[in-house]
């Protein structure tokens, strides 16, 4: 299977309606690994890596995010995938 690593950018509603949370059920749900986190600018920022398959499911998902979110846009930037996460976190300030 075909690894790949994502780098997303998350604008709209986005904080404070368990975003970051639900999207580590997601990744984990889908042994997508990584981090998310909330930004000064009220974005939220990820960056995925797994098989490619899956990171697409993490991706479709976060365009819509959970109940609560309002997605404007989201931002895939495609990278080099590296290995170097063991699992999905979630990162704070």
């Amino acid at each position: 299977m075909t690894k790949t690593r994502v780098h997303l950018i998350i604008s709209g509603k986005v904080q404070g309606v368990f975003f970051r949370y639900t999207m580590y059920q997601i990744a984990s749900n889908c042994d997508v690994v990584g981090w998310a986190k909330n930004r000064a600018d009220g974005k939220v920022e990820a960056v995925l890596e797994g098989n490619k398959e899956n990171v697409e499911k993490v991706i479709e998902w976060s365009r819509h995010g959970p109940s609560g979110a309002s997605v404007e846009n989201v931002e895939v930037a495609r990278e080099e995938y590296t290995g170097e996460f063991k699992d999905f976190s979630i990162k704070y300030f």
